[in-house]
């Protein structure tokens, strides 16, 4: 990775993520074939939707008949995360349009962001609506092509969790956490894993209080301010 904030290299930049977007993308095509979701259905839940753990849950939820607004509900909570995510990466965008705004929120996903941060190590801070763009762009159309792709290829599998499928969205996630680590000189690898270990504490703390989306977004909350502490600390 460079510094070159261009379109293309934020095509360059986005290719690793991609194989990702693939591998989970096929499998949530696969596991939504076999709940016997619809092709359109499938199609209109990544392009729309947009959001691969949200898309897991939806698809459980509707197998089991779940009423409306509690799938809105879950869906909402589960990406709430997204609302932290996106004030973080507007602070880089600040001289840029609403509407160029929108554009980069409406797209940004966990793997996205990650890869912003990661750029962010090599250009003291600076991002591009070109860069970021050409990322969010890529990864939407290569995520929703791959979950049409598995629901395809999951006519022709009729138990994806024998190869491992349901667990595809997780070994990603910990792949991001990797990228992280090894790539952030500014924060120290040591700062990093005392956060991590605050988040994991909060939340186990938290699941005795609220349900499971609840506490994953307070324990997110208090980890960016024991975050914040640390640095200061430091």
């Amino acid at each position: 990775m460079t510094p070159d904030l261009t379109f293309r290299a934020g095509l360059k930049d986005v290719l690793p993520t991609v194989f990702g977007y693939i591998g989970v993308g096929l499998a949530f095509g696969i596991v939504a074939n076999t709940s016997h979701l619809s092709l359109l259905m499938v199609a209109g839940l990544s392009f729309i939707v947009y959001a691969g753990s949200a898309q897991f849950i939806i698809t459980s939820m509707l197998v089991a008949h779940d009423p409306l607004s509690a799938i809105l509900l879950s869906t909402f909570l589960v990406n709430s995360r997204m609302i932290l995510m996106s004030t973080s990466l507007a602070q880089a965008f600040r001289h840029e349009s609403l509407t160029k705004n929108l554009l980069i929120g409406s797209l940004v996903t966990d793997e996205t962001f990650a890869l912003a941060m990661n750029k962010q190590n090599k250009t003291n801070g600076r991002l591009s609506f070109a860069w970021q763009s050409a990322a969010n762009v890529v990864a939407y159309l290569v995520w929703g092509l791959a979950t049409i792709v598995g629901a395809i290829l999951g006519s022709f599998i009729t138990n994806p969790a024998q190869f491992g499928f349901d667990f595809a969205l997780t070994a990603m996630f910990i792949g991001l956490v990797y990228l992280q680590l090894i790539s952030d000189k500014h924060l120290g690898l040591t700062r990093q894993l005392l956060v991590m270990a605050f988040v994991a504490l909060a939340y186990y703390v938290s699941l005795r209080f609220l349900n499971s989306n609840f506490a994953l977004l307070t324990a997110t909350v208090l980890g960016c301010f024991f975050g914040m502490e640390l640095k200061k600390c430091h």
